[in-house]
């Protein structure tokens, strides 16, 4: 499906003063180049890092950026109509990142604790899922909207929840003192903006989940952040929370971009705590449906996710992203009553925020969406033809 239409609303709001990061795939060299976005043009900076995760390792990233000479441009209007025309013969943008691992935080806010509970009930049946809905909504909702998870009060509502025979595994980590910290995909598996994102053939019940991402430093200290879809199976892990890897890891279910944009004096880590992500998805039926994840309302302070997921006890030499969750659970019914919203594909998913731009996405299924191919041996044969691994580009 060509995308060509979104070609104006990827770029940040105040992309003039946004420091941007980019990974284009040019084909005269076979592999990916490091890139900053400046104005009309994006510039290589594969000469000075080969891959993402190094540019971040530096201190002077944000000037190598904004100011480094780098090698050769592209036209940004050019990357943008290749990306989103699906031409991959030419120039592209593909997602932000390379080596970092790629983590995921769930069930961070309360809406999407309580449909976590809702589909763990309804053993992944959708036709389920309202009747429970409605019969937990008030009781749980009520109680621990605003409690801090992992606070004395949250072990008082914990202990009144299990006399009710209401208590969840989504619920303990929602508001116990330890949240969900897994691993979303494999390094470099992720898609970026104008690439086809995959749910399983078989899934009767998936929806998207739009995210604010993370990138943090081997040190586990966040320097940028971007946008993502961490498309889920909620019919898999419905059924049990031990289907949580095939409900979230497939070929094409993490989407990544369009940029990262690197924290300075502009946006900071607190600015991209208080977004609001928004969500538009427009079927090739006519169907559409807007909604927003308001990131000011998680239930756990970002920096303390960061703080679960890399430590004395965990450590990630090449950095890692942080999917930080979703307040956003679609339940409008989209074809049948009481049977609630799943992807069809043909639909364009665009996850979108004024400070970060938009990620644009078409449904397609894992089976069908392209292959994954271009992995860690590919990546690092690839640099070292070019030169890049021994500092001596050409």
């Amino acid at each position: 499906m060509n995308l060509s239409a979104y070609a104006d609303h990827v770029l940040p709001a105040d992309a003039a003063r946004a420091t941007l990061v980019a990974r284009i795939f040019d084909p005269d060299c076979g592999g990916p180049c490091v890139a900053a976005v400046r104005g009309a043009a994006v510039v290589d900076l594969t000469c000075v890092e080969p891959t993402v995760a190094g540019l971040l390792e530096r201190a002077d990233a944000g000037e190598v950026v904004r100011t480094h000479e780098g090698g050769r441009s592209w036209r940004l209007a050019d990357l943008l109509q290749a990306t989103l025309s699906g031409d991959r013969a030419r120039p592209h943008f593909l997602a932000p990142v390379d080596l970092q691992v790629i983590k995921a935080a769930g069930v961070t806010f309360v809406r999407s604790m309580l449909e976590r509970v809702i589909e763990e009930r309804a053993e992944g049946d959708l036709r389920r899922a309202e009747e429970i809905r409605a019969k937990l909504g008030d009781v749980i909702e009520g109680r621990i909207s605003s409690v801090r998870p992992g606070s004395a009060e949250a072990q008082r509502i914990k202990e009144v929840l299990v006399r009710e025979g209401l208590w969840s595994q989504y619920l303990e980590v929602g508001i116990g003192p330890d949240p969900e910290i897994f691993t979303k995909a494999p390094v470099l598996s992720a898609v970026g903006t104008g690439a086809e994102i995959g749910v399983l053939e078989r899934s009767t019940w998936n929806n998207p989940e739009p995210e604010l991402v993370i990138a943090a430093t081997s040190r586990g200290v966040p320097v940028a952040a971007a946008l993502g879809n961490d498309v889920n199976l909620r019919d898999f892990e419905g059924r049990s929370a031990l289907l949580l890897t095939e409900a979230k890891d497939n070929n094409a279910s993490c989407a990544i971009g369009p940029f990262l944009r690197l924290f300075d004096d502009e946006f900071t880590l607190d600015d991209a705590q208080d977004l609001e992500i928004g969500l538009a998805i427009a079927g090739t039926d006519g169907y559409r449906l807007d909604g927003v994840n308001p990131v000011r309302e998680i239930s756990r302070d970002v920096r303390e996710l960061i703080g679960h997921a890399h430590g004395r006890h965990h450590q990630y030499p090449d950095g890692f992203v942080l999917f930080t969750g979703t307040m956003f659970a679609p339940t409008e019914d989209r074809d049948v009553p009481g049977q609630g919203f799943t992807h069809k594909p043909g639909d364009v998913v665009r996850i979108s925020s004024p400070a970060l731009g938009s990620l644009i996405n078409v449904v397609n299924t894992a089976e069908d969406a392209p292959d994954w191919t271009f992995g860690i041996r590919a990546l690092m044969t690839n640099l070292a033809a070019r030169g890049l691994l021994q500092g001596t580009a050409t």
